[in-house]
């Protein structure tokens, strides 16, 4: 089971040696490809051979870059992992709208209900107003239920004051963690077989990943908690490697799902795999959404 987050934030120099990936430093590490779900690049002096690019293909392992405001802007993912990839895209583009709709209309069900918890755990009023709205949700979201949650729901948690076009610690760090689920969720769409790039809502002409803004949907909250518990008395603060580092380690928190609670990571492949199950014939009642239960860190057997 792969569960892994590698996050380089110094120089380093990247090779395969046997089945492992070693980072070469200061002190050296060596961590088994088999282990690895994520690594994130977050230095402009790391450099990588290339069989450790094709082990990262080979293994299913997410590979994160960053600019220079060092924000995730790219994600390297295996190509046609799936072993039916074709079949499965066929059937990907050929789902007819109502069960486009109400597949969507499950996810949103599954975001506004998380954003109710998230809420809840943080003790800000307003909780029930958003269970109120995810029940509410109709055949693709017609009323736009969805944005009214959104609209309430950022000030309740993060205040008033609030908006997601601040230039702020809070935006930065909700930028980073979406960015660290997106990658994740499209990892997890194209080892299912699915094209990231044809969504049941999004839909734009320029995003690759329009399906993997779809899927993300119900692990925001995660993110937004996170954040919420986290920020600095000082807005204007830098977003420090350790906070980037424990963002993705969101990846590894415990979400509860119907098969039982497993790591966010874990619970995305479930997602992405019942999502295969709907565009091969089933309702929107095969989709498998999280529900938001806290931040504990899942606990690996080792």
């Amino acid at each position: 089971m792969v569960w892994r987050s590698v996050v380089i934030n110094r120089p380093a120099r990247l090779k395969r040696e046997h089945f492992a990936l070693v980072v070469e430093q200061e002190q050296s590490a060596r961590v088994p490809f088999e282990d690895i779900a994520v690594i994130v690049l977050n230095h402009r002096e790391i450099t990588l051979t290339h069989p450790v690019l094709s082990a990262c293909a080979d293994y299913g392992i997410g590979l994160y870059s960053t600019g220079d405001n060092h924000q995730p802007n790219g994600v390297f993912m295996p190509f046609l992992q799936h072993s039916r990839a074709t079949r499965m895209q066929r059937l990907q583009l050929s789902l007819d709208k109502p069960s486009t709709k109400r597949a969507w209309t499950r996810i949103v069900q599954a975001k506004v209900q998380n954003q109710a918890r998230c809420m809840e755990m943080l003790g800000v009023p307003g909780a029930d107003r958003l269970a109120s709205y995810a029940r509410r949700v109709r055949s693709g979201d017609a009323g736009n239920l969805e944005a009214q949650a959104s609209a309430y729901y950022f000030p309740q948690i993060f205040g008033r004051s609030f908006h997601r076009s601040q230039a702020r610690w809070t935006n930065a760090a909700l930028d980073y963690g979406y960015a660290v689920m997106r990658g994740a969720c499209a990892r997890a769409l194209v080892q299912h077989g699915m094209l990231p790039s044809f969504g049941l809502f999004h839909s734009s002409e320029q995003n690759a990943f329009n399906l993997a803004d779809d899927l993300i949907e119900p692990y925001r909250p995660v993110v937004d908690l996170h954040v919420a518990q986290q920020h600095p008395a000082q807005e204007d603060a830098d977003l420090l490697p350790a906070d980037k580092a424990a963002l993705v380690g969101l990846l590894n928190v415990d979400v509860a799902m119907p098969r039982g609670q497993m790591t966010v990571l874990a619970s995305i492949e479930q997602a992405a795999e019942s999502l295969a199950r709907l565009y091969d014939g089933g309702s929107e009642q095969v989709l498998e959404m999280p529900c938001l239960i806290g931040l504990r860190q899942h606990r690996f057997e080792m």
